[in-house]
């Protein structure tokens, strides 16, 4: 489960010139939601990277009206290839999704503490997405349509346990354009979906502010505790 992102717009900018050709202008969001509009990566039309908003929920092309009724913020690897919401924007709409981090609830001695997940050296971490268009029946054009996307998560990372059971598949950048890259068939990508860590993480217990998603200032990532030290063990 990933239901938090914290983005730094100036913790995004040298790596998103790996994929881009503008200069990146993002905002931060110290505590993106489900249903909010985040940037993301995708490959268009005419074979371009670019990075525009989409909602953080999504809705398949098919619904018949936006919804919150499903949990459609994240997609479990395991089973997107064959849902009905998942399987349209999993055989050809892949997308990247760059953070600073990303919040998750670990429950402690009976109350939830949220934890801030980020790299130790502060890397933007990269995350793997699908999304999709959904336009009102009846209507055509950008301006009527709804662009959304999904986190796909993966079994957590043996180190990644002690805070949650599931995490983000995370990308590296040469994986990230693999994955933006529509020619490649999804299901030669799928060894991405191991449980990885691509960077040596931190886990920093942070404030209970950011519990309501109404919050959005620096508060939301005060680290109030010693981090948990999340990397591969060799």
């Amino acid at each position: 489960m990933c239901g938090r992102l914290n983005i730094r717009a100036s913790d995004l900018t040298q790596i998103l010139f790996e994929f881009l050709v503008e200069a990146y202008s993002g905002k931060d969001n110290f505590n993106a939601a489900p249903t909010e509009n985040i940037s993301v990566l995708r490959m268009n039309e005419a074979g371009a990277v670019e990075l525009t908003s989409m909602r953080w929920w999504l809705t398949p092309s098919w619904a018949r009206e936006p919804s919150t009724q499903y949990s459609m913020f994240n997609a479990k690897s395991e089973t997107a290839a064959t849902s009905p919401a998942f399987r349209g924007p999993y055989a050809k709409r892949r997308c990247v999704v760059p953070v600073s981090g990303f919040y998750e609830w670990c429950r402690e001695q009976g109350q939830k503490v949220p934890y801030l997940i980020h790299g130790q050296s502060e890397q933007t971490l990269l995350l793997a997405g699908l999304w999709d268009c959904w336009s009102p029946r009846g209507t055509a054009g950008e301006a009527a349509s709804l662009y959304s996307f999904t986190l796909l998560t993966t079994s957590a990372h043996e180190q990644m346990q002690p805070v949650h059971h599931r995490q983000p598949i995370f990308l590296t950048i040469d994986q990230a354009k693999a994955w933006l890259n529509r020619v490649i068939p999804t299901s030669e990508l799928e060894p991405l979906f191991d449980s990885k860590l691509p960077v040596p993480l931190y886990g920093s217990p942070v404030s209970t502010w950011v519990n309501s998603s109404r919050n959005k200032d620096q508060r939301c990532y005060q680290v109030i505790g010693p981090p948990l030290v999340i990397e591969e063990l060799h």
